[in-house]
């Protein structure tokens, strides 16, 4: 079955969001663009995102299988068969530095040593009212304003603006409640790793989420950082962030100010470059394409980049 659509019907006006296309928004309209409105990918396997896909899915499945009532190890043999069944077949060129670090031999020894390490795990699942495990938790909720589509000249409409996403898991930990969150790293997992999440447009998101689903005093995340390393045992360093009510409303009053950006972009349909964010994060993907003249940057799209039909781009209402 075809997943809805993310944007108004007839339009580029996107109504349904997440972290993700959030973040490419705040980041640059021209990301944006590219991505979610254009549907451009660098081609070939994302070695990041497969690798923290099958992370946190191995992950997920060990924590279903001691909330099953599984001993440690018969737990950990369980999610390490299963993923090693989904990645056989994975191959990776090892002679980049990304393949290098995250492969599958990687991927495998990183799960054992995180479960290993946290096996008795002070921090503990929290069960909702109707008695289920918070783990694996789609979230989608309406906000209360939709899109000004009168002003936009299309027809009005009464759709609201959606958030969207899904949350690994909410824990207990030590009387404070937590979506627990995981995230991979080759550097060391020290004060300013953990800076760069407060502020944060996922740890915000994720934060409310929390609240609004669960309907319950979610404080924050808690981050499991894990350090990958070649040589020596891996290392994991878990840290916080903490979001107060007043934050979190902060947090949603933007909401209408980048929504009205985006509405404005979809209008002009122009979505200007962000030239400051260029170099952030190692460098934007899409960073040779911008540096080219405008006449050029569309046969060095096609060179380089698979434009993804409309069903295969990233859509925040697609299930996970």
């Amino acid at each position: 079955m075809k997943p809805l659509s993310p944007f108004l019907e007839g339009t580029k006006i996107q109504y349904a969001w997440d972290s993700t296309s959030l973040g490419y928004l705040k980041t640059c309209p021209r990301l944006y663009q590219f991505i979610m409105i254009e549907g451009w990918q660098p081609k070939g396997d994302s070695v990041h995102l497969r690798f923290g896909i099958e992370y946190h899915k191995a992950l997920e499945e060990y924590d279903e299988e001691r909330m099953a009532g599984m001993g440690h190890e018969e737990a950990l043999c369980s999610a390490v068969l299963k993923l090693l069944r989904r990645v056989h077949d994975w191959d990776v060129d090892v002679t980049t530095r990304a393949g290098n670090y995250k492969n599958p031999r990687t991927l495998l020894q990183l799960v054992i040593d995180y479960c290993d390490k946290f096996k008795d795990d002070p921090a503990s699942t929290v069960v909702r009212e109707n008695g289920d495990p918070a783990t694996e938790l789609s979230f989608r909720f309406e906000l209360e304003w939709g899109p000004k589509a009168a002003n936009l000249g299309i027809d009005q409409t009464s759709q609201p603006y959606i958030l969207s996403g899904h949350l690994d898991r909410v824990v207990d930990y030590c009387g404070s409640l937590l979506v627990m969150d995981h995230k991979t790293t080759i550097t060391t997992p020290g004060a300013m790793y953990f800076d760069q999440y407060s502020p944060n447009n996922q740890m915000s998101l994720y934060t409310i989420a929390g609240k609004v689903i669960l309907n319950m005093p979610v404080k924050g995340i808690c981050i499991n950082a894990a350090q990958i390393m070649l040589e020596k045992p891996n290392n994991f360093v878990r840290g916080f962030t903490y979001r107060t009510d007043a934050q979190s409303n902060e947090w949603l009053n933007d909401l209408r100010f980048w929504f009205h950006q985006a509405e404005t972009y979809a209008k002009m349909n122009y979505w200007p470059m962000n030239d400051t964010s260029c170099d952030k994060f190692g460098g934007c993907r899409f960073r040779e394409i911008c540096s080219r003249d405008p006449s050029v940057r569309e046969a060095f799209l096609k060179a380089n980049f698979t434009k993804l039909p409309e069903e295969e781009r990233w859509n925040p209402l697609k299930p996970r």
